[in-house]
């Protein structure tokens, strides 16, 4: 079902954008899950009070390098687990797809021919748009709730019941997008001259991409609902394990967002020691991964091969409205460039560190040269604000609300999702910006990344809970453009040549982690989900595979030591969505491309590309892209964006 046709009433998870694993080693939680629950009677107290005033004491506690951190409000959706709001939604939500379901199941295709079938079918479209909105609030509370803080019973409890009790409301509106993509195209056509129906053009014509793949509706009604004791439970027991995780470095036992952190240390012997920790726990897990990650696989197979999807990504490629020609090209384009990209800036940073390779753990370690300071919350929001600032006021603006209205969780907790991510919940409210903020260079870079996409899905809310969110190649875009003003504003600023250095191989890393490392994900899970059809691939098996993507994206200069194989156990992205990854290489060459226009546009360059958030899921891409004059259809489109990384480290190599 389509991207828009399932958003989080629908599709039992709206999944917040992630950020991949870039910045710190591994990035991104993928999505905090909006889920689905019958309010469970629990504690008397609210649990996510007590959440918010523990993470505000590991705030303060750890501001003496970071200063105070933020952490969110979710007080603008409910007040707590146990808020009488929750249960009143709930009770509403029910009545209304019961309601929806009887005046509208069965009568879609005749009331659709009437000559007022264009009013008639907007009404009802309107009505399932309401229902959406309020799912998507009561899922986006839960997962938010959960995101931080995915160890509480009590709280994983409310996730749960949360998740199951949309699922079974939304049963009642399984039927609409089935049964209209059966009406004929002649006669929705002519519904859609009426202009309240034409205002929902975009999103039925983007439904009716789907109706190859769409089965008889009590199979899709199978399916929606096994989906609960299926990918979703799979999704879940994959949260609760890494969540639960414990990490030994240094006689210390640390979750795995500061023992990921660590592999960012200037200690050697410290990124090592996390290292080797990270590898031990991992393999100690192994078995429950390779489960977790073959039974998924399985799993999509399944659907895939019901639906008659000939790739095993074709479906990602279906929901981003991309052809699969356009990623093919990109991933060829990217693969080709490993040698001068990749390979190249790793012999480079070796020599640096002067030694002949870098072993694993050191790949993302602090350049000799950089600067030691750690920056704090204050300073890091005063970086992305102004670099927001001297490009639109307007984005500056919005982007000041996260932080004026408590939008943002900052701290590093026991038991919080890692990674970053930007949850556009619902238009009817706002978005929230989790993070793992440690005053790290790179923790800039993303948070003016996640404010990318709470800027974007701010602008975009306007187009409603249907056509408000945008395929995933879309909405890294914003983001990986927010990166790169904040970037282009530090270099400008930036006099001394050690530290210009230092800042301009610190982006070519983010690049090529953006890149690079990504498409070797997609390749990664490409090799996996095809090998699965003939059978279960052992923890050793998807380990051998894992290397041999690695190997050919890293280059001979990064040295893989014992126990890096099994290191793709911890990428979200590979359980909560398959073939994401690809959608951070298509953003940043797209914004390499973008930014170069933006470089040598006349006056009006912000408005246009504002305009392009604006439109949310309304447009295709190539529609939003044709006013700055790219194509991505183009085969030298992707060449270009590589070329800026490549000129990057031209620059890099002149400088010794």
């Amino acid at each position: 079902m389509s991207s828009r046709a399932s958003s989080s009433a629908l599709r039992k998870t709206a999944k917040p954008t992630a950020k991949p694993a870039t910045k710190s080693v591994a990035k991104g939680k993928a999505p905090a899950k909006p889920t689905k629950k019958s309010l469970a009677k629990g504690p008397a107290k609210p649990v996510a009070k007590t959440v918010v005033k523990a993470a505000a004491k590991s705030a303060v506690k750890g501001g003496i390098k970071t200063g105070a951190l933020p952490v969110w409000n979710l007080d603008d959706l409910y007040a707590g687990i146990e808020a009488p709001e929750i249960t009143r939604d709930l009770e509403q939500m029910d009545a209304d797809c019961i309601a929806f379901e009887t005046d509208y199941k069965g009568k879609l295709a005749e009331h659709t021919a009437r000559e007022d079938g264009g009013e008639w079918l907007a009404g009802a479209v309107r009505r399932y748009e309401a229902i959406d909105d309020l799912a998507g609030r009561l899922g986006s509370y839960a997962g938010l709730v959960h995101a931080g803080d995915s160890v509480d019973p009590a709280i994983s409890k409310f996730y749960g019941d949360i998740s199951e009790r949309l699922t079974a409301a939304s049963m009642h509106l399984l039927f609409f997008p089935l049964e209209l993509n059966r009406v004929d195209d002649a006669v929705i056509e002519r519904a859609m001259q009426a202009p309240a129906l034409d205002h929902y053009r975009p999103w039925i014509e983007d439904l009716r991409k789907d109706k190859p793949y769409q089965l008889e509706d009590r199979v899709e009604q199978l399916f929606h609902e096994k989906s609960q004791t299926g990918y979703s439970a799979w999704n879940r027991l994959f949260d609760q394990t890494i969540a639960a995780l414990r990490f030994k470095v240094g006689g210390k036992e640390l979750a795995i967002e500061p023992t990921l952190s660590f592999l960012q240390d200037r200690d050697g012997a410290k990124r090592k020691a996390a290292a080797e920790a990270l590898a031990k726990t991992f393999k100690a897990n192994e078995r429950t991964f390779a489960l977790i990650t073959n039974t998924l696989a399985k799993d999509k197979d399944i659907s895939d091969r019901w639906r008659g999807f000939q790739d095993v990504a074709d479906s990602r490629h279906l929901n981003n409205r991309v052809e699969r020609e356009v990623v093919d090209a990109l991933v060829a384009s990217v693969r080709a460039a490993y040698p001068k990209l990749s390979h190249r800036y790793y012999a480079l940073k070796a020599r640096w560190f002067k030694k002949k390779k870098l072993a694993h753990w050191d790949r993302n370690a602090p350049l000799p040269f950089a600067a030691t300071s750690t920056i704090a919350w204050p300073e890091a929001k005063d970086m992305v604000l102004t670099a927001y600032r001297g490009f639109s006021p307007d984005m500056a603006d919005i982007a000041q609300r996260f932080f004026d209205q408590r939008w943002i969780d900052a701290p590093v907790r026991p038991g919080k999702a890692p990674g970053a991510f930007s949850h556009p919940t619902t238009p009817s409210a706002h978005p929230y910006v989790l993070m793992n903020y440690q005053g790290k260079p790179r923790d800039v870079m993303t948070l003016a990344h996640e404010l990318g996409h709470g800027v974007h899905q701010v602008l975009a809310a306007k187009n409603g809970a249907l056509m408000a969110p945008t395929p995933l190649t879309l909405a890294e875009t914003a983001s990986v453009f927010g990166e790169m003003l904040t970037f282009k504003r530090l270099l400008g600023e930036t006099k001394n040549a050690k530290q210009r250095q230092a800042l301009l191989a610190g982006k070519v890393e983010d690049m090529i982690n953006t890149v690079v490392r990504q498409i070797a994900f997609y390749s990664f899970e490409r090799a996996v989900h095809t090998e699965r059809k003939n059978g279960e691939l052992t923890a050793e098996r998807i380990g051998q595979i894992w290397l041999s993507v690695q190997n050919e994206s890293l280059g001979e200069a990064i040295e893989i030591k014992p126990g890096y194989e099994n290191f793709w156990m911890y990428i979200p992205h590979f359980i909560h969505s398959p073939f994401y990854v690809y959608a951070y290489a298509f953003g940043d060459c797209l914004v390499n491309s973008l930014y170069a226009v933006y470089e040598h546009a006349a006056d009006g360059f912000a408005e246009r590309y504002l305009a392009m958030l604006a439109a949310g899921g309304t447009k295709h891409y190539s529609e939003l892209l044709r006013p700055f004059g790219l194509d991505a259809k183009d085969p030298k489109f992707w060449d270009g964006g590589l070329s800026v990384i490549a000129g990057m480290i031209d620059e890099l190599e002149t400088m010794g």
